[in-house]
């Protein structure tokens, strides 16, 4: 049974940032569930991206998979997929960070919902930092912005992967 990293006594950082698609919210889950994590996450300055995983043996679809990021720095982390309801939402904890956030963050829970908007989907993804002693004033100051560019540019990318999919029903052009 997985420990869960952040407990609800806990004052945390969080970071939340949403997008839309035209995709259909079962497509849109579908596509998101099992993204290639090299595709979406690329280095957006200060942060580096994502070069590969490592360890994953098992699907990312349900609850108990764990693997490692690696980024291309040459740092990694541990990632275990901690919820999964099938075509809504999954969450999951990064811990054991290698590269800065080490110092900052004893881990990150993250989750990603889909959700039904008009003809389309609303995707919002959360990131909750739990800081180590003395460090929120960081993380929730000058760290918070940068990490929300970070995660827009990942979340923009994520939408590019589900409206291009081939798999799925063409997305209609958007009005201009």
């Amino acid at each position: 049974m997985t420990t869960l990293l952040i407990r609800p006594d806990d004052k945390t950082v969080t970071i939340t940032v949403q997008q839309r698609t035209l995709r259909a919210p079962q497509d849109a889950f579908r596509i998101l569930t099992p993204i290639d994590l090299q595709t979406v996450f690329r280095p957006v300055f200060p942060f580096p991206g994502i070069s590969g995983v490592k360890n994953q043996t098992e699907a990312w679809d349900h609850a108990g998979p764990r693997r490692n990021p690696q980024f291309d720095d040459g740092s990694q982390a541990d990632e275990e997929l901690t919820e999964y309801t099938p075509g809504s939402s999954f969450a999951y904890q990064l811990t054991n960070f290698t590269n800065i956030l080490s110092r900052l963050a004893a881990g990150v829970r993250g989750e990603f919902n889909v959700n039904p908007d008009g003809d389309g989907t609303l995707i919002r993804w959360t990131y909750e930092f739990k800081p180590l002693p003395g460090r929120r004033w960081i993380l929730a100051g000058p760290f918070a912005p940068l990490w929300r560019r970070y995660m827009a540019a990942a979340l923009d990318r994520c939408v590019h992967v589900i409206e291009t999919e081939k798999n799925s029903e063409p997305v209609p052009p958007r009005a201009s």
